[in-house]
């Protein structure tokens, strides 16, 4: 089980290492394109389509790294008052909730990106970037935050029952 868990969280820290990259992209196709309109004039059709859909990337992709470290917003008012066992039954409790969002969102991100491939989807600028990479990473962040999630809820488990955290 222990080389389970850390084989998901192996590829969801690569993961997140690699969409890191994404940012200093961004970053660099944001100081061309302001150099390219304000110093010489001629601004460019690309650049804010390709920032918006690296940062879409980012973030669908990066949610897996965030829940593998713990990242995501807690109720701590509540939540930091809670001994271990009862926190891990919280959040087994919360897990199903989760689960079904995840559910929900591999079903739908599938279609959306099956549905925009099969119409050769692009964007209404004069760019006309095809939509479809974007659609198909929701399928595959869903797919990481997924079995992040299933790693988390063996650990709480494993805390539920023993009332110590696995390492």
């Amino acid at each position: 089980m222990k080389r389970f868990l850390a084989v998901i969280d192996w590829i969801n820290d690569q993961a997140g290492k690699i969409v890191s990259f994404l940012v200093v992209f961004m970053v660099g196709v944001m100081v061309y394109e302001v150099i390219a309109r304000y110093v010489f004039d001629s601004p460019t059709a690309w650049a804010y389509e390709t920032v918006t859909f690296l940062l879409a990337t980012y973030s669908i992709l990066g949610g897996a790294y965030v829940l593998r470290h713990q990242g995501h917003v807690n109720m701590d008012i509540l939540y930091s008052r809670l001994s271990l066992r009862r926190r891990a039954i919280l959040d087994l409790v919360t897990s199903a909730l989760f689960f079904l969002l995840c559910a929900v969102l591999m079903w739908k991100g599938i279609d959306w990106a099956m549905r925009s491939i099969r119409l050769a989807e692009t964007t209404t600028s004069t760019f006309a970037a095809p939509v479809y990479p974007i659609k198909a990473m929701i399928p595959l962040g869903t797919f990481l935050l997924l079995i992040q999630g299933l790693a988390k809820f063996i650990r709480d488990l494993m805390t539920a029952v023993t009332g110590v955290k696995p390492e």
